[in-house]
């Protein structure tokens, strides 16, 4: 209560000079426990600034112009990022575009820009990947330094910063008492606060759907800045809810319920009662079949989720019916895939939405089928007879050889025209069509002539 917040900004900013200093010494050997440290110390240099400028700025002003100074200083903080993103990321992307030029060979086969991931990365030739890799450390530590010098003006504005001893608008006992007190709930469908309420400003609204239905029984939860509870509750049955603060300034409102993703919005609250709605997504649900191209359903086939990144979300399969359920996604888009023995497999984009179920069925295109026996003179079958099958090119497709009862099986073939080559004997090849989805028999006959 003395007023001393000067030193957190001067310290958080030397801080946030030493770990942006170290960020600009990246190199593609460092190891993930080293940037992890340099990103603690940049992160524990901003977490110093941020709360104490706040501070600063709501003990500056009168009580009546708080809420306007705080939301002041968070639409100019966000401005600034905002600007700082954007000049710094066209910086980037001009060092980058630059060193990829001057690194990669002429005339290479490159992927597209826009879908360049790091896994794509990895498994490029060992020369080219060297080269991708090493534009990246020429372009992205640069960038750190570049950001230095701002830094080092907020080190300097920060010893300008005037301290003033905080201001109480409220006597210690209530200020007290309503940082410990808990806030009942909203009783349903009345959306006024119940008795028992802590005197002070109204925070109240409804919490909906995107769709703007309500959202009944969601559980409500309000911090301040320093994540202390300030009040509990839920909404009732028409959606509506009602807490209390103890006076102005800027809260954090959690709002949850079952099947839905949290939601956490900022309330800046000033003399006057605050009309707040919250907006929860709901979980989005993917539903469909696996069928054959007639329509058949694929009983057991293993149906994955991935997401844009390339990451699984979600695996599972088939019932009976050739239906498949994945439930609690996060709305976006995906990439559903699925696969079946015997069956080619297949993967299309799918969007899911929030709060709905979507419906996608997938179709599995079965291969052709090749089998037969081969049998010695008089029909005997022939064990251990080694079967190669061979393209139209003469490439070989799949190498088997014969169990007891002389039968082999190719699976999942292209329509096209193969060669069959059964040794065992005097090698015997014969020549076949092959239809796609179908499938063809035809027995060898291996044997040694009179």
């Amino acid at each position: 209560r003395t007023g001393r917040y000067r030193i957190h900004p001067i310290v958080g900013s030397a801080v946030s000079v030493v770990g942006m200093g170290l960020l600009s010494l990246l190199e593609a050997d460092t190891s993930p426990l080293a940037y992890s440290f340099y990103q603690a110390v940049l992160g524990t240099g901003i977490g110093l600034v941020m709360s104490p400028l706040v501070l600063a700025v709501q003990n500056s002003v009168r009580p009546s112009d708080l809420g306007t100074a705080t939301s002041a200083n968070n639409y100019f903080r966000q401005i600034g990022g905002s600007v700082g993103a954007a000049i710094f990321g066209t910086l980037f992307a001009g060092r980058l575009s630059d060193a990829l030029g001057a690194r990669l060979p002429a005339g290479a086969e490159l992927p597209d820009p826009e879908s360049i991931t790091p896994q794509i990365v990895h498994a490029m030739e060992p020369a080219l990947r060297d080269a991708y890799i090493q534009a990246y450390v020429d372009a992205m530590p640069r960038i750190f330094l570049y950001l230095v010098p701002v830094l080092v003006l907020g080190l300097v504005l920060a010893f300008f910063l005037k301290e003033k001893p905080l201001v109480s608008h409220h006597s210690p006992e209530a200020a007290a008492e309503a940082m410990t007190s808990p806030i009942p709930a909203a009783r349903a469908d009345s959306g006024r606060p119940a008795s028992g309420y802590l005197s002070g400003v109204p925070v109240h609204g409804s919490v909906q759907h995107p769709d703007g239905t309500t959202v009944p029984r969601a559980a409500l939860t309000l911090i301040d800045v320093q994540g202390r509870q300030i009040g509990r509750g839920a909404s009732g049955e028409d959606g509506r809810y009602a807490l209390s603060v103890p006076g102005a300034g800027s809260y954090v409102l959690i709002a949850a319920a079952g099947g839905h993703q949290p939601q956490a919005v900022s309330v800046t609250v000033g003399e006057r009662p605050v009309e707040l709605d919250v907006v929860l997504g709901g979980a989005g649900r993917l539903a469909g079949s696996v069928l054959t191209p007639d329509g058949a359903p694929v009983r057991d086939a293993a149906v994955t989720l991935t997401d844009v990144r390339g990451e699984v979300v979600a695996s599972t399969r088939t019932g009976h019916e050739g239906g498949y359920v994945i439930g609690e996604l996060v709305a976006g888009e995906y990439t559903l895939a699925a696969s079946a023995p015997a069956f080619r497999p297949a993967a299309l984009p799918v969007s899911v939405q929030a709060a709905r179920e979507t419906r996608q069925d997938i179709e599995l295109a079965g291969g052709a089928v090749l089998r037969g026996v081969v049998r010695a003179t008089g029909g005997r079958p022939v064990e251990d007879a080694r079967v190669t099958l061979l393209d139209a090119a003469g490439n070989v497709v799949d190498t088997l050889t014969t169990g007891p009862d002389g039968s082999f099986r190719f699976v999942d073939l292209s329509s096209g025209e193969y060669t069959v080559i059964a040794a065992g004997y005097p090698p015997v090849a014969t020549v076949l069509q092959v239809a796609g989805g179908g499938r063809t028999e035809r027995d060898l006959q291996l044997g040694h002539e009179d």
